[in-house]
């Protein structure tokens, strides 16, 4: 499995995005999706989780974008989505989709596959 980002760019305070996440392989939709983003010196955080088809595609949230951010997927596209509402100077970071071998979906070290990274930069 391959991941390739796309969305990114410098927006406005309260401004929306969209980020994309493409991935290679026939089996997605049995993939569960992660988004996470890493600002310099800092650790890489959770952001959002959604399970398989199998599993209803449930999602996940920390509380820090609950309600901002919304993941989805397109099983047909093999692409998952992060859309961001509301952005704030403080969501400014660069931002990684990934595939979660393990459970345990806000930890990083449950993801084996990552996307190559795409900056998100919102200005004040």
């Amino acid at each position: 499995v391959q991941l390739s980002e796309s969305g990114g760019g410098l927006v406005q305070t309260g401004a929306s995005q969209r980020l994309s996440c493409v991935a290679s392989g026939r089996m997605f939709s049995n993939y569960a999706m992660g988004w996470f983003r890493q600002a310099p010196g800092r650790e890489r955080e959770f952001l959002a989780a959604i399970w398989g088809t199998s599993y209803g595609e449930q999602t996940y949230y920390t509380d820090s974008v609950k309600g901002r951010f919304t993941i989805s997927r397109d099983n047909t596209k093999n692409t998952a989505y992060l859309q961001m509402n509301s952005l704030r100077p403080e969501d400014t970071s660069i931002y990684y989709c990934a595939v979660a071998r393990y459970a345990n979906y806000r930890t990083p070290t449950s993801y084996d596959v990552w996307g190559q990274g795409i900056q998100v930069t919102v200005s004040s």
